[in-house]
């Protein structure tokens, strides 16, 4: 077999990898970014050759203190190039955590963040850019696509 030839100036592409994670009463984890108005889920981009699933674990655990396994995607989500590069954000499956989980989001000034909350459904759109409660009331709806690396379910 021929060695695949690689191109010279490959396309730049950033890859989201956010979690949706819900309490018992269904409420969704947002977290409140200082760098944009409105809150949003957890997770951010994968560095160079990370798997996806790795990289939103590591996110997630990053900014609210949540270490859980993701080997699902609710949600695949592009977003054409404006003032930023065009991304691809991938939404993973946390599941569902008890009403006792104790968030921990680092200080401001090394997260970036204000804090995190669980926000009921029904005031997404209240919260969130309206892109971004679109996303989450998508990856909401239940659809999950297993997480394959090499065709083989990710672990």
């Amino acid at each position: 077999m021929q060695e695949p030839r690689l191109l010279a100036k490959p396309p730049v592409c950033r890859l989201g990898c956010l979690v949706l994670v819900r309490n018992p009463r269904g409420d969704v984890l947002l977290v409140d970014p200082d760098y944009m108005d409105g809150l949003i889920l957890p997770g951010g981009a994968a560095k160079p050759n990370e798997p996806p699933h790795l990289a939103a674990a590591r996110n997630l655990r990053a900014e609210t203190g949540l270490n859980l396994r993701l080997a699902d995607v609710l949600a695949v989500d592009f977003t054409p190039a404006d003032r930023y590069l065009e991304r691809l954000n991938l939404v993973f499956d946390g599941g569902t955590v008890h009403d006792d989980t104790h968030l921990t989001v680092p200080p401001q000034h090394r997260s970036g963040l204000f804090g995190a909350r669980f926000v009921p459904v029904r005031q997404l759109h209240d919260v969130m850019a309206p892109s971004q409660a679109a996303r989450a009331t998508e990856a909401l709806a239940g659809r999950a696509l297993p997480v394959l690396l090499h065709g083989q379910r990710a672990t």
